[in-house]
């Protein structure tokens, strides 16, 4: 998950820096999925050590989730309502949005996979004790190797 959160923030970051420079734009709004990516791609760099993986999972599917929401939110009803006052304002946004929802599906799978395997490594670890508590069978009129106890 570490290594596509990377990608993901480095895709984001290049999706304003690109917005930015073609449309001559002096303002910094343009640069909101450098935002999102930056902190994505943080956390994915953070999410390389064991110890905090899980929170930084955790943080960087928060902000895809909040770019899903704010692109898509704010670019499709523009897109719908037609008459577009800045069409590449607009197209960002939805990228960002489509970007951010994909994502967001590869968080919510690889959390899914993360539990799965926890479940079957308690429930292995479970059945293990268990099955270490109880001596292996011996074949019959094999005596008993340990001494005995008094």
């Amino acid at each position: 998950m570490s290594k596509i959160s990377i990608f993901v923030g480095m895709a984001l970051m290049t999706l304003g820096l690109i917005f930015f420079v073609a449309t001559g734009s002096s303002k910094p709004t343009s640069l909101i999925p450098t935002g999102f990516g930056t902190v994505i791609l943080l956390s994915g760099l953070v999410a390389l050590v064991p110890k905090f993986r899980k929170h930084a999972a955790h943080v960087a599917a928060v902000f895809g989730l909040l770019g899903m929401l704010g692109g898509l939110g704010m670019g499709l009803p523009k897109l719908l309502k037609g008459n577009v006052e800045r069409p590449a304002a607009v197209w960002e946004q939805i990228i960002l949005g489509v970007i951010c929802l994909a994502y967001l599906v590869f968080c919510i799978r690889s959390f899914i996979s993360a539990r799965k395997a926890m479940r079957a490594d308690a429930g292995a670890g479970a059945a293990g004790a268990a099955g270490a508590a109880a001596p292996a069978p011996r074949p019959a009129g094999q005596k008993d190797p340990r001494p005995a106890e008094d």
